[in-house]
């Protein structure tokens, strides 16, 4: 069997993929400049407000960074966002018109919200093109998935993710033979290449050498504007490189929102969090 043919037989055997892809109906509308609203959304896991009252708004092509201290929330709610974790009240809506509380994992994603978990998740022992062309938007069932062929466009496509995250020369590369960095820009460049208009990034630079961290905030930066991309981070460094409005949480709730300079500064989030 040809390599890319184990690979697809790999993604429908361990179901990457839902293959029965949805189809929310709905267009996204940002004509009021934000895409995404949060708002007096509250998350209790066994009596503790993981979320607590949380407003949030992140605006069209926005690069927005959010920091806080372990536990206050980050996490919950990118897992409200992506439908992972359903909030106990409150709303939270992708544009004007898509109620994401009534669609599913895979909806969201149809609907153009992409993740990226901090440990990234790549096919190790096929290509860095192999990776992106499976990672590809379109039909995703079972037999279209088999029997796809590149056309032109979508190898031009290819080809414009690859020069976009710096991996061109490296297309025939196995993606377990990458550095650590590469593999996370792998991974950006898969949800890339499903169109995502919201992207939300755990932890980019965890592990990374100074080198490759500066290459990230190139590459976020860059992605700002077509796309609006929402970085969880704790490497104050890299957060200063590449934030023009930062939110900070803490238990649960919004403490403090501003560009960095403004929330350094803050006494209440020198006090629970940068002072740490």
């Amino acid at each position: 069997m040809k390599p890319l043919d184990t690979l697809r037989e790999q993604v429908r055997r361990d179901r990457v993929f839902d293959f029965m892809v949805p189809k929310t109906g709905l267009e996204l509308d940002v004509s009021h400049g934000t895409i995404l609203y949060l708002e007096g959304l509250t998350v209790s896991f066994d009596g503790f407000k993981a979320i607590d009252d949380l407003n949030l708004y992140v605006g069209a092509g926005e690069l927005r960074c959010i920091i806080g201290p372990n536990g206050a929330g980050k996490t919950t709610m990118m897992d409200i966002v992506t439908g992972k974790t359903r909030p106990d009240q409150g709303s939270a809506w992708f544009g004007q018109r898509i109620d994401l509380l009534r669609l599913n994992e895979s909806e969201i994603a149809e609907a153009g919200i992409g993740r990226k978990f901090q440990k990234p998740t790549v096919f190790e022992q096929h290509s860095v093109f192999e990776n992106l062309e499976m990672a590809m938007a379109g039909d995703k069932r079972v037999w279209p998935t088999l029997y796809a062929r590149l056309n032109g466009e979508q190898r031009d496509r290819i080809d414009q993710v690859l020069d976009l995250i710096g991996l061109a020369d490296a297309r025939r590369e196995r993606a377990g033979a990458l550095s650590h960095g590469q593999k996370q820009w792998l991974e950006i460049g898969m949800l890339l290449m499903q169109n995502p208009k919201l992207l939300l990034v755990d932890e980019p630079v965890a592990g990374m050498t100074h080198q490759e961290m500066d290459r990230t905030a190139e590459l976020l930066n860059s992605l700002a504007g077509q796309h609006t991309v929402v970085v969880v981070e704790h490497d104050m460094d890299f957060v200063r490189s590449i934030a023009n409005t930062v939110t900070v949480l803490h238990q649960g709730r919004v403490l403090a929102e501003g560009s960095m300079e403004q929330v350094q500064n803050d006494p209440r989030v020198v006090e629970v969090y940068l002072g740490e």
